[in-house]
């Protein structure tokens, strides 16, 4: 057998053995489970069936200076939210969405509303009540708390409620444009029984930068948001 000849006999070999393996992975790739396409679909929606329990209560001064738990609020629905009353963008940003989740759900005895100050140093209960008057939110149903000490007041908001962490501002331009803390802007939906059934960013949603991103997804949150708390306040409570 010339040397020809056996190089081209070697290299067909070669080509056999690859169309083989070839053939091999696409029927395993076949065999495999199709990928889920709701789920893809979906990617970075930030909602959930369930969420989690929340395990440790809170104690806090409201805007009346009523020292209130959040386990009071067990077997009703409630949204919550970070914020100061100092923050520049904070009624901007959440002050108006939430006096319009509270008008249209105000005079059902189980919804209520909590803010948790991420400043406790500087928010006391007359900067609470001028705020809640700012809002006419009515303390009933809408709570403005201040819990004491920023450090476990902190602490809570992130380990417990799994807001995003609290970064406290350095730069003195940076703190007179949107002062001094960055903090979670997202509303927490809570359950009849104390549990955190999903996350709206509606803040972050209506952002310039979003919008370009996703027109529609602000008011695809919102009218979820709406419709989970009817959702939540149409199940009976326990």
């Amino acid at each position: 057998m010339s040397r020809k000849t056996t190089i081209a006999l070697f290299y067909t070999g070669v080509a056999v053995i690859c169309a083989a393996i070839l053939g091999i992975a696409f029927y395993l790739r076949s065999q495999l489970p199709k990928p889920d396409i709701e789920k893809i679909v979906n990617a970075g929606k930030v909602k959930a069936p369930q969420w989690f329990d929340i395990q440790n209560d809170l104690t806090a001064t409201n805007q009346d200076g009523k020292s209130v738990k959040l386990s009071e609020l067990r077997g009703k629905v409630w949204l919550c939210a970070e914020f100061f009353a100092v923050c520049p963008k904070c009624i901007e940003r959440n002050g108006a969405e939430l006096r319009e989740i509270y008008d249209k759900f105000k005079d059902l005895p189980d919804f209520q509303v909590v803010c948790i100050s991420v400043d406790p140093e500087n928010d006391h209960q007359e900067r609470l009540s001028e705020y809640a008057k700012a809002l006419s939110a009515d303390s009933k149903n809408w709570w403005f708390l201040n819990a004491g000490d920023m450090k476990t007041t902190h602490t809570y908001l992130e380990k417990e409620l799994k807001f995003f962490g609290i970064r406290e501002r350095t730069d003195p331009v940076d703190i007179e444009s949107n002062g001094r803390f960055a903090h979670d802007l997202g509303f927490l939906l809570v359950d009849r029984d104390f549990r955190v059934v999903g996350k709206w960013p509606l803040a972050d949603a209506r952002s310039e930068e979003s919008r370009k991103r996703d027109p529609d997804l602000y008011q695809r949150l919102k009218s979820d948001l709406f419709d989970r708390i009817q959702s939540e306040l149409s199940k009976p409570a326990k």
